[in-house]
């Protein structure tokens, strides 16, 4: 697949100027930041919800992640200093893929629990087509989208209650923070200090990258771009599409607005896919 948009970093731009234009105001003055969502999961391809249960990567999955962000990163020559994910390992695995064919293994990845993604409750687990058969299209979408509503919390009877609540990749979860269901809200609450120490690394001229979520990627998109619960509840991210910022290391506000890298056309049809239902 094509990109279309390409971002040279302040590295490789300095390699095509004179060593004194490395001290300029324009190189030291801004930093970047990538935030994506990780290649579609086992649950993604079957439509299921998924939430807090570990589903790994698919094939298909995988290819996302060689097919779409790798290229548009590498024709960006965009590079990292650190990278975050979640505990999830799809979240881990689409973060290791990247570093390893941008040749940069080396770079650390931080982990953290609140970067999981939104925690659906006891629709874990169930077709989005059969869960709207069942309550209707507008409850469901409510619950994907709404910014303030809740899914019911999972139940023992859920098949994947166990394997949640049991699993050591949530050891760190603060006894009374695990949660059982969560809005869209709630994520974004969650995620909000993770996203201020990760604007101090880049205001420090730290180049992150966050491999995140659906839902975590919208809450980073209101704390960054500063929208309303009501803009943030129409806001979908295609899976394996790297979205740049741009920050002012003086001010430490945003310069521009989001790019989303890669093929606009192929980004439309995939955020339109998001935004769906489906079957």
């Amino acid at each position: 697949m094509r990109t279309s948009i390409s971002i040279p970093s302040p590295l490789s731009s300095a390699k095509r100027h004179p060593p004194a234009a490395m001290s300029s105001q324009f190189m030291t003055k801004t930093n970047r930041l990538v935030v994506l969502r990780h290649g579609e999961s086992d649950f993604n391809i079957e439509n299921k919800f998924c939430g807090w249960h570990d589903a790994p990567l698919s094939e298909f999955g995988i290819q996302e992640a060689l097919t779409v962000a790798i290229p548009a990163l590498a024709q960006s020559q965009l590079e990292f200093d650190v990278v975050y994910s979640s505990v999830l390992s799809r979240s881990r695995q689409t973060a290791e893929l990247i570093l390893c064919k941008l040749n940069c293994a080396y770079v650390p990845i931080k982990e953290d629990w609140r970067l999981c993604e939104r925690h659906y409750g006891d629709l874990t687990g169930y077709r989005k087509r059969k869960v709207a058969d069942r309550y209707g299209e507008e409850q469901v979408q409510a619950w994907r989208r709404g910014y303030d509503c809740v899914p019911p919390p999972i139940e023992e009877s859920n098949r994947y209650y166990y394997t949640i609540c049991s699993n050591p990749i949530f050891d760190d979860v603060p006894p009374g923070e695990f949660p059982l269901s969560e809005s869209l809200h709630m994520c974004v609450d969650r995620v909000k200090p993770v996203w201020k120490e990760v604007k101090r690394e880049v205001l420090k001229g730290s180049r992150v990258l966050m491999c995140v979520h659906g839902t975590v990627a919208r809450a980073l998109v209101q704390h960054i771009e500063g929208i309303s619960n009501e803009a943030i509840e129409k806001v979908n991210i295609p899976n394996c599409v790297p979205r740049v910022y741009e920050f002012d290391l003086t001010t430490g506000g945003l310069v521009g607005g989001a790019i989303n890298l890669g093929d606009q056309e192929y980004i439309r049809r995939k955020t339109a896919q998001v935004a769906a239902i489906g079957d």
